[in-house]
Parts: structure tokens; sequence; C-alpha cells
């Protein structure tokens, strides 16, 4: 029962750790050195971060007006693979999960949740980010103090955030391991990388 006895803050504080890493180099291209055990939960959430920090700095890259178009449309390309890794490494964590709770027996009145547990982990993952991110420009020195304002601002507010989404997950947790709510997971049904159910793909055969 070790991933029910880890806490959201447990898993923010592997995507800070891999954010301040991967920031070290602050490049798309550097591999990612997990120091986690290869097929343990905390290996995977890490991973999922990696991809959601290289991804965050993929989609920088090609907002530039001037971007040049066969660089942007390489870019769009690597941005469509992270998402199909992205979508693969959430379900694999919701299996972790899954197998967590393969022996509790739902009560008569469970309910289901909105969203899986990794899915709101993964919403975690692009706090985290956002709050690095904000956090450089409200210690920015040569900023304005009405960036400052607007800054901090939103920095606080993603603050709460952090603290609210970390409270439902453990909420959401606590259910599952109950049997207040039951998990049940659909496989995301991604149709744009697969070229037989893409038209755009399947026509050109």
């Amino acid at each position: 029962m070790y991933i029910c006895n880890m806490k959201a803050n447990d898993y923010f504080d592997i995507f800070e750790r891999q954010i301040i890493e991967y920031h070290k180099t602050d490049s798309i291209d550097a591999p990612s050195y997990n120091p986690f055990r290869e097929g343990s939960f905390e290996h995977l959430l890490w991973e999922k971060s990696h991809i959601d920090t290289v991804q965050w700095h993929l989609e920088d890259l090609i907002r530039p007006d001037d971007v040049d178009p066969i660089y942007a449309l390489q870019l769009k390309r690597r941005i469509d693979k992270s998402n199909q890794n992205r979508t693969d490494l959430v379900e694999r964590i919701d299996d972790f999960f899954l197998q967590q709770f393969a022996q509790v027996e739902p009560a008569s009145d469970a309910r289901i949740n909105t969203e899986t547990p990794a899915w709101a982990i993964d919403r975690l993952s692009i706090l985290a980010l956002k709050i690095y991110h904000f956090g450089i420009e409200v210690n920015r020195s040569d900023a304005s103090p009405e960036h400052y304002n607007k800054c901090k601002s939103k920095y606080d507010t993603l603050l709460t955030q952090r603290r609210d989404l970390s409270q439902a997950i453990d909420y959401l947790l606590e259910e599952l391991s109950q049997g207040s709510k039951v998990m049940k997971l659909y496989r995301q049904m991604k149709m744009y990388n697969d070229p037989s159910l893409n038209p755009m793909l399947y026509n050109k055969k």
C-alpha cells in the first residue's frame, strides 16, 4: 500500500526536483537522469514531469512569429509525439492505482470521480511548472513594479491552487481506498496519431 502512503505533496516534491534538475541545462535535448528505481511509482512521476517540462519549452520555441516554418513543423511533430507519450504515461500511473485498489470492495452507493487519480496528478505536474516559472518572474530584478504586481498576484493564486488540488487528490485517494468512490479507467481514444483512424493519413495511402 506504499502508493497510498504517499501524499500529493510528495508527488509535487518529485516534480519540483525534476524541474530544477532540468533547468541546470535548460535543454530540450538533454537526457533525463531519473534518480528512482525503474518500474517504481516515483520513477513514473519523474518521467512524467520530464515530459511535461520538455513540452513546456517546446511550446515556447514554437511561439515567436519569426520562427522558421520548417523548424516549426519539426517542433509541432515533436509536440504531437510528446502529447501521446504524456497520455500513455498517465495511463501507466493509473495502472498503479488500479492495482492498488483492486481488492477494495466498493460501497453500494460508491460514485465515480470526474477524473482518475493520474489525470489529477497530471494537472499537479503542470501546476508545478507554472509555479516555477512564475517564481522566476516574481524574482526578476529588471521587472517593472507593474509586472511584479501582476505576476505576484498570479503566483499567489497558483500556490492556493496547489494547496487545493493537493488536498483534493489526497481526498480522492482516501475515498478510493475506503470504497466510497470507485475507480474506472477509460483508455484515451486518440485518433490523430493513428494512421488507421485519421482520414488525413489513411486517405493518402
